[in-house]
C-alpha cells in the first residue's frame, strides 16, 4: 500500500465517522426535543383540565420525571458522538476538550438521575395510602 492510498483510506474513514457523529448528534438532539415538546404537550393538557393543587403537582413531577428521562437519553447520544469523534488519530487538543465535554455532561447526567430518582421516590410515596396509627387500649 502506497501513502497516497493511505491517504484516501484514513480520509474516507475521517468522512464515515464525521457522518456518523453528526447522525447520533441529531439523534440526541431529536430525542431532547420530542422530550421537551411531549413535556410541553403534557403540561399544557394537564394545566387546562380542573384539579386539586395537590393533583397539578403530582402531575407535574411526573412530567418533570419523564422529560429527565429524555434529556439524560440526549445527553448519553451527545457524549457517544463526542467519543466517537475522537477516535481516529486524536490530538492532545481533540482528547483535552473530550475530556472537558465528558466532564461536563457526565456531571449533568449524574445530577439529572439523581434528581430523577428522588423525585421518584417522592412520588411514590405521595400515591401510597398513609397508613393508619392503631391506638392501644
Amino acid at each position: 500500500m502506497n501513502a497516497s492510498s493511505e491517504l484516501a483510506s484514513e480520509y474516507g474513514v475521517r468522512e464515515l465517522i464525521g457522518l456518523l457523529v453528526h447522525a447520533i448528534e441529531a439523534g440526541g438532539a431529536l430525542i431532547i426535543f420530542a422530550g421537551a415538546v411531549w413535556a410541553f404537550a403534557r403540561f399544557a393538557t394537564s394545566g387546562l383540565r380542573r384539579r386539586s393543587r395537590r393533583s397539578l403537582m403530582g402531575e407535574f413531577n411526573k412530567i418533570r420525571l419523564s422529560l429527565g428521562r429524555f434529556l439524560v437519553l440526549g445527553l448519553e447520544f451527545q457524549l457517544a458522538g463526542d467519543v466517537l469523534r475522537t477516535a481516529v488519530a486524536p490530538g492532545f487538543t481533540e482528547i483535552g476538550q473530550l475530556a472537558a465535554i465528558a466532564a461536563v455532561r457526565t456531571l449533568l447526567n449524574f445530577f439529572l438521575t439523581r434528581e430523577i430518582a428522588q423525585e421518584r421516590a417522592e412520588t411514590e410515596a405521595d400515591q401510597k395510602p398513609p397508613m393508619q396509627q392503631t391506638v392501644a387500649s
